[in-house]
């Protein structure tokens, strides 16, 4: 069974209404052999904030190292995003397979009368899939209400319920108290029980649990006592300090964990989700037995780093700063207040909305709940649910809204909107979690260049096979009427899009002349159920590429406006003032300062530390590093890349004061190198911590390599401050977990997904794009295989538009090929030969003069050796010197 039609098959459930109950989800679960029975579960309910206390949950528990599933609802652009484990969604195989296997049983229930819907067999998938990846715990989002829901068909080690709003009167109940109870009969027998609610829900709460047996534990307001029955002082007391940032906020914590912690998430609402999170990681830790120790099993650092990694895309997420541009799922009108608030906090000028919703909320309710606006465009979103944008503009007039343009496409909606907007001004998308999807799918769409054959440049490859055949430069036209250089000029391009939408495409590029192929359900089906966006293929000369443009802009259709700008930019065609389209042979970065633009450039590693897989304890004393660098330089080596703290599998976190102590005077004492002091070879920091890359910069590095991708914002910042160049790296876990075994569906299309996110928020946060250099982490997390698939297509990372970055010298990849610890150092420069060939821009290696004549060996093979030489300073490559004659 192929992907697409498990979805499809999946997302026509949705046409059997919700029945409360948990009886048909066991009946499935029983069906696969009770996986239900071989993990442990945290259940997560309430009216708000659930979603993102779960996924603060989850991230704490990744830190105290337990490896751990993830279920969340809805989903934002695929399918897969509801389920993860250690941070990945779930493969498009393991739910095609799923599918597979359960789909007659399915199909018999639907005939007795009895069909499961959705979300029930979603469920089932998640529980199946973690009790298959063997996590340690599953951290469960609630549906509906709770009792009933289809999570409450296994048995939690821990529950919470954020808090209890009206919400779904006619399925939970009609007030707070019939509501909370439904909510609170998640508690389990001996389970820890956290919640946030207050007044007369959670007297209803506490009843439940005490009912159930299970130990309740309270999150409150720092100004807050006890509860309203006197129960006392809650576990931890939270204050809301504000944002920090655009992007982030602090929030203080007393009682059980006492500190300020960061949050890349805004709002004082927020600030209580923490609380509950770090209460019920507390909790499931000390359940599991992987506690810390004693009274405290969560350390600080488990805490800080949780927190500050739980991004949650959709939720008031900030994805530009001039103008502010905000985007967030808040549909209806109390979540639009909230939204209000949150966005006081922030200083502009003029709000311009951008709105689009479903049919079946309050356009008028949730329009007089936002804040007051100079402009506003409404859009739909490609749902059949959603509502027409005539009517939201009216909705948005009568709530006080006098300039109101009803729009169409959600992504130019919000281009227009932008477009229109002061640098000190706000953009805000709200109204519907499948309006900020489609936002989202649009400006992370990558167009990636596909690697056919190899080599790095398909420029030069055709140039050499024209040259090989004898066509001179200035050859005419061929019979086709193309000129015959860009007739060979073949090139491959995959991206994902709205099945109507890849269909259309793929039919103008065949009107081109081109080629295209569409994967998923394949032609002719359209729209795809719930939203999910369908691989397409395109392939085609520059000239067909270049008709292509000129058909889409002729169409003048704002829904392919974005697509072929993308398209153009990956192709490199510019627009020209006649509206056609010609090569763009501008520079893009417009600069050549940096090794890495003129050739693939070499890094040589030098570790200070004692522990490190290859050099460990070689480089530890200062004049041992000195003698490195200086044999470095000799050899011909760009960038040396210093690190104090080793990353291979089982080593121990280093402290900072420790980390900046190996650092610090080493980079003091290689500027006595001559190359360095003059600037010829650049000196960067393998580090993940701020503290170290700040005390580093001081120091004179020059570039900062951070192998958790800047998942800490304080290392965001400190970069951006500095305006360097960055290595963002990715990668699941630093140090390596050797127990960690990821799964991908592609791993070069999973990684540059990934690395596409890290890049966003580097943006957001000031990171030059132009400074940044992208590393796939060969080693972290990924399988021999999958680590020579990565150097195989390093080419297609130029859909990211940064260099890329290759570290793979000595890595155990090479076990693979017989080769042991002591017997990588020829696999190493055989991987440096090819890796430059397919388009690495930096090689990260250990052994410099061997590299060096790999990387230069390949310049020579593609016809773009280096001036100097093989190695700076060395003699010309056509020089022939003692003992270069045959025999000697």
């Amino acid at each position: 069974m192929h992907y697409h039609e498990a979805a499809a098959f999946l997302f026509d459930l949705r046409r059997f209404s919700v029945k409360p109950g948990t009886e048909r989800v066991a009946a499935l679960l029983d069906h696969l052999g009770n996986p239900e029975e071989d993990v442990s579960f945290v259940q997560v309910a309430g009216s708000n904030g659930k979603g993102s206390t779960a996924r603060m949950t989850e991230s704490i528990l990744r830190e105290v190292g337990l490896s751990v599933g993830l279920y969340t609802s809805p989903h934002l652009s695929a399918l897969a995003e509801r389920i993860r484990v250690d941070g990945l969604a779930m493969t498009e195989d393991a739910i095609a397979d799923f599918v597979a296997e359960v789909k007659p049983w399915l199909v018999e229930r639907a005939a007795a009368g009895e069909p499961l819907t959705f979300f029930e067999v979603v469920t089932a998938m998640a529980v199946h899939d973690f009790a298959r990846r063997e996590v340690d715990v599953a951290v469960l989002e609630v549906g509906l209400g709770g009792e009933y829901d289809a999570t409450s068909a296994v048995g939690p080690v821990a529950t919470a319920v954020t808090n209890v709003s009206l919400e779904h009167t006619a399925v939970l109940g009609d007030t707070i108290e019939e509501i909370a109870r439904t909510k609170a009969r998640i508690a389990e027998s001996g389970a820890p029980f956290v919640t946030a609610c207050e007044g007369e829900a959670l007297s209803v709460v506490r009843e439940v649990a005490d009912e159930a047996g299970a130990p309740v534990a309270t999150v409150a307001g720092a100004d807050e006592g006890g509860d309203a029955e006197g129960n006392g002082d809650p576990a931890i007391s939270v204050a809301y300090e504000g944002c920090v940032s655009p992007t982030d906020s602090e929030v203080t914590l007393s009682g059980e964990v006492e500190g300020t912690y960061r949050i890349p998430l805004v709002g004082d609402h927020q600030a209580t989700n923490a609380g509950i999170a770090v209460a019920l990681a507390r909790r499931t830790a000390a359940a599991l037995g992987d506690a810390d120790g004693g009274d405290a099993p969560l350390s600080d650092a488990a805490v800080r780093d949780g927190l500050v990694r739980a991004t949650w895309p959709g939720r008031f997420e900030v994805v530009d700063t001039a103008p502010l541009t905000v985007l967030d799922g808040a549909h209806n009108p109390a979540a639009c207040r909230t939204l209000a608030g949150t966005l006081a906090e922030y200083d502009y000028d003029d709000l311009h909305l951008v709105y689009g919703a479903m049919h079946d909320k309050d356009h008028a309710g949730a329009a007089s709940a936002l804040p007051p606006a100079a402009s506003a465009v409404t859009c739909r979103p490609d749902l059949d649910r959603a509502e027409d944008p005539e009517v939201l503009a009216a909705a948005l007039r009568n709530g006080g809204v006098d300039d109101v343009a009803a729009g169409g496409d959600v992504a130019a909606a919000l281009d227009a909107a932008v477009e229109r907007a002061d640098p000190d001004d706000c953009v805000l998308l709200v109204g519907s979690l499948f309006a900020v999807a489609e936002a989202r799918a649009a400006r992370m769409r990558t167009v990636t260049p596909r690697s056919v054959g190899g080599g790095n440049d398909p420029d030069a490859s055709a140039r050499r096979a024209l040259d090989a055949g004898g066509v001179p430069p200035e050859a005419g036209e061929s019979g086709a009427g193309r000129p015959r250089r860009e007739a060979v000029d073949h090139r491959v391009l995959a991206l994902r899009l709205r099945g109507d939408r890849a269909e259309r495409l793929a039919g103008a590029l065949r009107e081109a002349g081109g080629d295209a192929a569409i994967g998923g359900l394949g032609a002719g089906e359209g729209r795809v159920p719930g939203g999910e966006r369908v691989p397409v293929t395109l392939a085609g000369t520059v000239a067909e590429y270049r008709a292509l443009l000129s058909r889409l802009r002729e169409r003048e259709d704002e829904e392919f406006a974005g697509i072929a700008d993308d398209i153009a930019d990956r192709i490199g065609i510019a627009e020209g003032s006649r509206g056609d389209f010609a090569p763009d042979d501008s520079d893009p970065d417009g600069s050549d300062d940096y090794p890495w633009t003129d050739g693939t450039a070499v890094m040589g590693v030098l570790n200070v530390t004692p522990d490190s897989f290859h050099d460990g304890g070689r480089h530890a004393g200062l004049d041992d590093a000195v003698a490195g660098v200086e044999r470095m330089a000799e050899a011909g080596v760009d960038i040396v890349d210093v690190g104090g703290e080793s990353t291979r599998p089982g080593a121990e976190p280093v402290p900072v004061d420790e980390e900046i102590d190996r650092v610090v005077p080493t980079l003091e004492a290689i500027q006595s190198v001559p190359a360095v002091a003059d600037g010829d070879v650049l000196v960067s920091v393998d580090t993940r911590k701020p503290a170290v890359a700040e005390a580093a910069l001081e120091a004179g590095a020059d570039v900062i390599n951070d192998v958790t991708g800047l998942a800490d914002p304080e290392m965001r910042e400190i970069v951006a401050d500095a305006g360097c160049p960055v290595v963002v790296m990715h990668s699941l876990d630093a140090p390596v977990d050797p127990t960690n075994d990821p799964e991908y569906d592609d791993a070069v299309d999973d990684v540059i997904a990934a690395l596409r996110e890290r890049l966003a928020l580097a943006e957001t946060a000031g990171i030059d794009r132009e400074k940044v250099i992208v590393d796939p982490g060969i080693g972290f997390g990924k399988s021999a295989a999958e680590a020579f698939e990565l150097i195989d297509r390093a080419g297609e990372f130029a859909a990211l538009d940064c260099p890329v970055l290759i570290g793979h010298s000595h890595k155990s990849m090479y076990g693979a090929v017989d080769r042991g610890p002591d017997d990588r150092e020829h696999a190493t420069v055989a991987a440096t030969a090819l890796a430059a060939d397919r388009g690495a821009d930096i090689v990260r290696v250990h052994d410099v003069a061997e590299n060096r004549a790999a990387v230069d060996i390949a310049a020579a093979v593609n016809g773009s050796l280096r001036e100097g030489g093989a190695s700076r300073g060395e003699t010309d490559p056509g020089d022939e010197t003692e003992g270069d004659e045959p025999g000697e």
